[in-house]
């Protein structure tokens, strides 16, 4: 299966930084290598939103407005393994995070574009 796994805790404090990482295993081992990935996340009463997302190689990211210069995005293949470092969170990135894989190589925003999608994980940041 695909799953997220937190790297830190999972309620901070505004200003720290935490790190998401989504692995596959099984039959999904190559879906993460293969394919772009994308991080959505989505907070109570809202929709789910798009966070960030790289092609296959890992040569081509795209981030959300509200998260573009504190969230990195970064992918290692060979241990079929995806990253989101969030820095200086805010309570505003407060929400349950997943990763998902495209159906293609590239990344993309839509999440119709993604076909497997991983395991929550929630993100809690206070004031």
């Amino acid at each position: 299966d695909v799953r997220c796994r937190r790297l830190g805790g999972g309620l901070v404090q505004a200003g720290d930084s935490l790190r998401l990482s989504c692995a596959a295993s099984g039959r999904y081992a190559r879906t993460i290598s293969n394919n772009g990935m994308g991080w959505f996340r989505q907070s109570p009463g809202k929709e789910r939103e798009f966070v960030a997302t790289m092609d296959w190689r890992g040569g081509s990211t795209s981030y959300a407005p509200s998260v573009k210069g504190r969230f990195t995005i970064s992918r290692d293949n060979t241990a079929n393994i995806v990253y989101l470092q969030m820095n200086s969170l805010n309570v505003e990135d407060t929400a349950v995070y997943y990763c998902a894989a495209s159906r293609y190589a590239s990344g993309s925003s839509q999440a119709d574009r993604y076909a497997t999608w991983g395991q929550e994980t929630q993100v809690t940041v206070s004031s």
